[in-house]
């Protein structure tokens, strides 16, 4: 692999994205029990397997491209984990938002990112970030439960903002404190101006997330 700065932030960024699929996958596996109904759970299964797929497609292109999936996810493990800790919802409906609105952010970030990498990289990247469709059935079930109840209403929209807040700074900590991202954010061009574009961008369409689920963001 290429030992400059954007070798290494391919690494960085295939890593963080392979990880993330991997806990969106057990996180949604485990969730999928604590469903109401076997529809659901069958819903839930089928998300599951989906961002299971992803994962072993992006596996696959690392170790086609010689990189070592394991060392490349290593490093994000911890903060994912400890995310995943600041973020833990209270119940399964707060569980089915942090998957739609939480992975929908994260994903938003690392597509911004693949602007600013190889060709090859950027397809497998926006293959696996591309939106399959299998989360909609969330849509339904949230705007169904703040029809019956509209305290949760109140109390989902909280949390939607508190899932922004939290994937942002895990966000910039990423593009900051790993060197290789930050030195690919610079040498693809991308100046401090465009970078708060890019936040303005990731903001936008949290808002256009959560207006999909009937919640004010």
């Amino acid at each position: 692999m290429d030992p400059t700065p954007p070798g290494a932030a391919v690494v960085d960024l295939l890593g963080v994205l392979a990880h993330g699929e991997l806990t969106a996958f057990i996180r949604m596996a485990v969730d999928a029990d604590l469903a109401p109904t076997l529809a659901l759970k069958a819903s839930m299964g089928q998300v599951a397997c989906s961002d299971f797929a992803r994962f072993t497609q992006l596996v696959e292109h690392m170790r086609e491209r010689g990189i070592d999936p394991d060392a490349a996810m290593a490093p994000f493990v911890s903060p994912i984990t400890a995310f995943h800790e600041r973020t833990r919802p209270k119940g399964w409906l707060e569980g089915l938002v942090k998957a739609y609105v939480g992975d929908g952010i994260a994903k938003d970030f690392y597509r911004e990112m693949s602007a600013f990498v190889d060709e090859d990289t950027r397809a497998v990247m926006r293959a696996t970030l591309e939106d399959d469709g299998h989360a909609d059935f969330i849509v339904q079930i949230v705007r169904d439960a703040i029809r019956t109840d509209r305290r949760a209403a109140g109390r989902l929209a909280l949390w939607g903002r508190r899932l922004m807040g939290e994937a942002l700074s895990q966000a910039q900590a990423v593009a900051v404190e790993r060197d290789a991202m930050a030195a690919l954010l610079v040498g693809g061009g991308a100046d401090l101006a465009e970078v708060g574009r890019m936040f303005t961008r990731l903001t936008d369409n949290h808002q256009a997330r959560m207006a999909r689920l009937g919640l004010e963001a």
